[in-house]
């Protein structure tokens, strides 16, 4: 699986597979092999490079960090962040670029994802021409729920205007076979990022920011389960949306 952010870094600042290399004093072929293979370079390898890059290096590389195992608590469970701002982009950038049947995104506005990694509708495009299945939730701006949640974050209006961004930056989308968007006025217990079996949750906390709210990462082990109860929320969240005309 290619690291999207590995990738998006090098691009950005004009760098070739050898000329990083030469800075890392590792063989080109490895850093090929970071950037379009997903492997991970030791610690100290790593740190050399995401220097060099003006990067964090957790952010290029995830598996890194030491997020807290929680494979005690259910087989379900991967990993688990005390906030969403611990999760690297990198890490909604490689689990969507791992789809191969589904992507589905459900949300109020999640706007940090375009900002932050501003490749993602052209890795979309990519996983629907491939005959993945694209479903995305946002929030609907005038819905009562929404505007309620703009008051217990103390965020006011700031939350419909992000509703409103993040259909601006889908809206490219929309005559994409494969990819479906939707707006949706429920109350948002749980922000869901699902890639065929994997699954990121972020919790929601009254009063808090999304950013603020923990995260857990799921993958699926068998029907039902924790895996299936958020499919099934996400499920039933987006019969009740509306789609979104071009």
């Amino acid at each position: 699986m290619p690291n999207e952010r590995l990738r998006t870094a090098m691009a950005a600042g004009g760098w070739t597979y050898a000329m990083l290399a030469e800075k890392v004093e590792v063989d080109p072929k490895s850093v090929e092999r970071w950037a379009n293979l997903g492997r991970t370079p030791r610690r100290a390898t790593a740190l050399r490079a995401a220097e060099t890059l003006g990067e964090d290096v957790h952010a290029l590389w995830l598996t890194l960090r030491q997020a807290r195992p929680a494979r005690a608590v259910s087989p379900e469970l991967v990993a688990l962040y005390g906030q969403r701002a611990d999760v690297p982009v990198s890490a909604y950038a490689e689990l969507f670029a791992s789809a191969r049947e589904c992507i589905d995104i459900l949300v109020y506005a999640a706007v940090f994802l375009h900002e932050a990694y501003p490749r993602l509708n052209e890795l979309l495009r990519e996983r629907a021409a491939d005959g993945c299945s694209i479903r995305i939730a946002v929030g609907d701006a005038d819905s009562s729920n929404v505007q309620q949640r703009g008051t217990e974050e103390k965020f006011g209006h700031g939350i419909e205007s992000r509703c409103r961004l993040a259909l601006l930056h889908y809206r490219p989308l929309l005559d994409i076979p494969g990819i479906e968007v939707r707006t949706h006025g429920t109350t948002l217990y749980n922000s869901l990022y699902r890639a065929d079996d994997q699954l990121l949750v972020n919790a929601h906390v009254f009063g808090v920011n999304a950013y603020g709210a923990p995260v857990w990462h799921l993958r699926r082990t068998g029907d039902g389960g924790m895996f299936g109860a958020y499919a099934g929320s996400f499920d039933a969240v987006w019969e009740t949306g509306r789609s979104v005309a071009r």
